[in-house]
């Protein structure tokens, strides 16, 4: 339903992240997945920097390991609520974002 109210969450994570010895973006969508969330993206990103530190970047050289992996996810507000805790735990030194946002097209049924 358009103009329906929802709550995105972004998390900035960097790639080399783990959750119990496996990466953490992928732990984290697992447990969206598992939860129920509405719907969840995690993108790679191909420049960035976390926190006060220096720009990183691709290089053909490089073997990875230190560029940011942003999690976008989109749920109800009282679903956002009950996922977070756990959210918190296991990105628990890395920034978390929560916004209200509105539906423009689609609903999360």
């Amino acid at each position: 339903m358009a103009g329906a109210m929802a709550v995105q969450v972004t998390m900035y994570l960097n790639e080399a992240d783990q959750w119990h010895r496996r990466p953490l973006h992928l732990e984290v969508l697992n447990y969206l997945r598992t939860e129920g969330v509405y719907a969840a993206t995690a993108l790679h990103a191909v420049a960035g920097f976390l926190g006060r530190h220096k720009v990183e970047t691709t290089h053909l050289v490089d073997a990875g390991g230190k560029l940011p992996v942003i999690i976008t996810f989109v749920d109800t507000d009282e679903h956002v609520n009950r996922v977070l805790p756990k959210l918190k735990e296991m990105a628990a030194h890395r920034l978390i974002v929560r916004e209200n946002v509105v539906l423009e097209q689609g609903n999360l049924d």
